[in-house]
């Protein structure tokens, strides 16, 4: 038997004042789509913003629907978003956000799995790695540089690849 050992580095930031002045600006456009999500079932709202390789910003927030697995979360609308209008451009970073109407959201907010995922097959599509910066409504701005940070056992497309018979 082997033990390894997984090691995730993540940047800290007292808040978003501390970040860099592009960092804290794609934070604050993700704060502003929190306003812009639909989440009338759990009343916990979710805002993205994406900055790609070519100054564009696209944010969005997360949309509810009655039958739940039918909504979507607010990083993968604007990274879907973001890929349909500028499929070749590739994006640097994602700043991820949320508030809730029953109870403070301390610290930072890390992406679901699903859209663990869907960062993991955009940075294979693009070849480079994205920043994620994750914020709460309160406490440290967390930043981490790649999704394997987040999900070190990434599930790619070469596992789907069948042998020719």
């Amino acid at each position: 038997m082997t033990i390894k050992t997984l090691k995730i580095e993540i940047e800290e930031y007292e808040s978003s004042k501390a970040l860099p002045e592009k960092e804290h600006m794609l934070l604050e456009k993700a704060v502003e789509a929190v306003n812009k999500s639909y989440a009338p079932y759990s009343e916990f709202h979710v805002g993205a913003a994406v900055l790609l390789e070519n100054g564009e910003v696209i944010s969005a927030g997360n949309q509810e629907n009655a039958a739940y697995p039918s909504g979507l979360c607010a990083e993968r609308v604007a990274l879907f978003y973001a890929k349909s209008q500028y499929p070749d451009v590739k994006v640097k970073s994602i700043a991820i956000t949320a508030r809730s109407d029953n109870f403070s959201i301390e610290g930072p907010l890390p992406p679901c799995g699903a859209c663990r995922q869907v960062i993991a097959e955009t940075e294979k599509r693009q070849n480079a790695p994205i920043d994620i910066l994750m914020a709460g409504e309160k406490g440290p701005v967390h930043k981490v540089a790649g999704i394997e940070s987040l999900l070190p056992f990434t599930f790619y497309e070469e596992k789907l690849k069948k042998k020719n018979r």
